[in-house]
């Protein structure tokens, strides 16, 4: 069995006892350690005009004892550990992934301004942690747009046919099956298509959208079958759908357990960690938790 543990950051915000609950019910699911970690920005025994003989016992942390008290009398999972650490949070959240099956954390710290939708350190865990990262938003967000929807638990995952990621498939199914839930899988296509006649002048391609939608389709499906192998209970569904992806995945958001997207892979011109801008705006704007898988191992 993986021991790696699912882990939470906390800083005793609303949002991130939030992420808490949630990590809670992920190692439950899993069968997985948690640990509950909080990154203290400003210490008190790092200051030098204070003197004490080290760092506190993590048993002294008032954001660590609001942690507990909030588990207290909750069903736990395999193991619990509360952690204390010391340094900037948006450098030491990400490097929690390494010794992480999953990192939570909410979409915005006690630290960052209430008009962002997302905090620098959850952007940060994203887009750099080597596990998976799960950002639960704030209650009540509400999303625009329609998609195709029936009752019942359901799991999203963003599917790209031209550079399909083998990672976030596996993840969503996996997340689906833990879960008792349906797979929706969104591929997008562009439409309308547009091309240059002559210089500033646009013009109609003459694309049958019917055509473009369904070789989508067959094209989703075939990156589909083989985690549907490895996953015969879980029922996926894909749909091919015009339009763009980020606002895709935010409308189909709505009433989800979890939004799975992946993260940028590398490109030889762009050789740092990217978001990319579908995952960018689907934290910034859906309603569900999100989690954000990296590449495989040599991809990322």
């Amino acid at each position: 069995m993986n021991s790696l543990p699912v882990v939470a950051a906390v800083d005793g915000s609303d949002d991130s006892l939030r992420a808490l609950d949630w990590a809670l019910d992920a190692a439950r699911e899993r069968g997985a350690p948690l640990r509950v970690v909080h990154v203290r920005q400003y210490a008190a025994w790092a200051q030098p005009d204070v003197l004490v003989a080290g760092p506190p016992d993590p048993g002294d942390d008032p954001v660590l004892a609001r942690a507990r008290n909030r588990l207290e009398n909750r069903a736990h999972p395999p193991g619990i550990e509360y952690v204390g650490l010391d340094g900037a949070p948006g450098a030491v959240l990400p490097g929690l992934g390494a010794t992480a099956r999953l990192l939570v954390l909410g979409s915005r710290g006690r630290g960052g301004f209430a008009g962002l939708l997302l905090g620098s350190n959850g952007m940060a865990a994203a887009r750099d942690a080597e596990c998976p990262v799960v950002v639960v938003p704030p209650p009540g967000r509400e999303v625009h747009g329609d998609a195709p929807v029936e009752p019942g638990p359901r799991v999203v995952v963003g599917l790209q046919v031209d550079a399909p990621d083998d990672a976030t498939l596996s993840f969503a199914f996996t997340e689906a099956a833990l879960r008792g839930a349906r797979l929706q899988v969104v591929a997008a296509y562009a439409w309308p298509v547009r091309s240059w006649a002559v210089p500033a002048e646009l013009a109609p391609e003459m694309i049958d959208q019917e055509a473009v939608e369904n070789e989508t389709w067959t094209l989703a499906e075939g990156f589909l079958a083989p985690h549907r192998k490895n996953h015969p209970d879980v029922r996926a569904d894909a749909f091919a759908l015009p339009g763009g992806a980020a606002g895709l995945l935010v409308a189909a958001s709505r009433d989800a357990e979890l939004v799975v997207v992946g993260r940028h892979r590398r490109r030889l011109l762009a050789p740092a960690r990217m978001l990319g801008s579908v995952t960018h705006a689907v934290l910034l704007h859906a309603a569900s938790p999100v989690a954000v898988v990296p590449p495989e191992p040599g991809e990322g």
